[in-house]
């Protein structure tokens, strides 16, 4: 049996803030998020490109995935229950109809085989794209906005739009903060299809060092038992070498050094202990330019650009404007492009990047129409960048207001979105140039 939350009281259930109130009880239903659906690209992006027509939807074409023995299952498998509870790009828009409904199945099932099929299939040919593209010299990117999710709040939707893009083959992104059951629902899913997904899970309950290392010690003391704490509580039931740990949150920029040296002892722990490690979790707008040039945090960026498969930077992006996505661009939103021009300096592998949190502000978001609007944007942004792996909605979980509710309105938008728009990316070993004005907001 699938483990399920049945009671828990977080101390700390925002990545940035604690809830004044009780989380509000969902009201939205499935059936009104069946009609909310993405607006195409081409109609509201000035930057947007015309639709070719080399690349036409039909109606019989496979879906691509990659081979299910991609991600086997390790040997010995912990019980669920034994988790206690806790540029140059184009852009191609092929629709499908009257777009993708949303499913009233439930998130999570009670077991998690066999997993329900998705209501509805893009007839998007994936890989055929891909190959027609690499035989022109670019390569396919897919759009990389998912969600960021806690224990509560509203995820109604989430499980059916995990679903439907990993029978896609379209990778998704997620965060989770305490709750390992979505996580476990994405790994299952990723075990059988070979779809390579991005999975987060960070600790937030528990201690008061368990965002932030404890900067008294030396940088190699506190990494040690940062790792302690943090692999002690990693729920059992997920794949550490599938799922990203995230171990820090809007750490001290003014520590950057110290922090490097840090992250230096922490990423070389994960190396031996064969997990995923992602560092660092800088706010929006952190950390400065010239901080990535100092000598310790350059050594940490080529330990991260020399193992991308296990070593991450954590990176939030919000613009702190919910009527102005682009406002401060690119500063906040679009800032992860100055680890890339740093890493391209100094001849560095980049690194690879999760954007664990983004969107408009902690407390706020756009209505539907409007947040899409942002977030096709965004998704221009951070397509043509393979290093950067997701982006996750802030913020399913449960706050001191309504934005659970109104973050859930997005997930059907952003499932047909996602099914229905590709991108194309320099073919490796070329990459896009890390200028974020290249991609000016709307």
């Amino acid at each position: 049996m699938l483990w399920v939350v049945t009671a828990v009281l977080l101390t700390a259930v925002s990545a940035c803030r604690t809830p004044d109130a009780a989380p509000p009880v969902a009201t939205t239903s499935t059936a009104a998020l069946a009609s909310l659906t993405a607006t195409p690209a081409a109609t509201h992006t000035t930057a947007a490109t015309a639709v070719p027509p080399a690349y036409p939807a039909t109606e019989a074409s496979p879906t691509a995935s990659l081979p299910p023995t991609a991600y086997p299952a390790p040997a010995t498998v912990v019980p669920p229950a034994a988790y206690p509870p806790p540029g140059d790009q184009e852009t191609y828009l092929p629709l499908i109809g009257n777009g993708v409904t949303a499913s009233p199945t439930p998130l999570f099932t009670p077991t998690p085989t066999p997993i329900p099929p998705p209501t509805a299939v893009p007839t998007i040919d994936f890989a055929a794209i891909k190959t027609t593209l690499q035989s022109q010299g670019q390569d396919l990117a897919f759009a990389k906005i998912g969600f960021h999710v806690s224990v509560g709040g509203n995820t109604d939707g989430l499980g059916d739009w995990m679903r439907q893009l990993d029978a896609a083959g379209v990778p998704f992104f997620l965060k989770s903060a305490d709750n390992a059951e979505p996580l476990f629902v994405a790994q299952e899913l990723m075990r059988q299809s070979g779809v390579p997904h991005t999975l987060v899970y960070r600790k937030v309950a528990g201690g008061d060092h368990i965002s932030v290392p404890y900067y008294d010690l030396p940088p190699q003391q506190a990494a040690e038992l940062n790792w302690q704490e943090h692999t002690a509580a990693f729920p059992p039931e997920l794949d550490p070498t599938l799922v990203w740990m995230e171990t820090m949150n809007e750490v001290d920029k003014n520590r950057s050094e110290w922090l490097a040296e840090f992250a230096l002892a922490v990423g070389q722990m994960a190396l031996r202990d064969g997990r995923k490690w992602a560092a660092f979790g800088w706010a929006a707008g952190e950390p400065e330019p010239s901080d990535w040039e100092n000598p310790k945090m350059l050594a940490f960026l080529r330990l991260a650009g020399d193992h991308p498969e296990q070593i991450a930077i954590a990176v939030h992006e919000y613009s702190y404007n919910r009527e102005d996505i682009g406002d401060g661009f690119p500063y906040k939103i679009g800032r992860f492009t100055e680890i890339f021009r740093v890493a391209d300096k100094y001849g560095i592998p980049r690194p690879t990047v999760l954007i664990t949190e983004w969107g408009w502000t902690y407390d706020l978001i756009p209505e539907p129409p409007e947040a899409m609007i942002d977030i096709d944007w965004a998704a221009r942004l951070y397509a043509p960048f393979p290093q950067v792996k997701g982006a996750a909605i802030w913020y399913l979980g449960p706050t001191h207001n309504e934005l659970a509710d109104a973050t859930q309105r997005l997930i059907a938008p952003v499932t047909e979105y996602s099914l229905t728009h590709y991108f194309s990316m320099p073919q490796p070993p070329e990459q896009a140039v890390p200028d974020a004005n290249l991609f000016p907001p709307p």
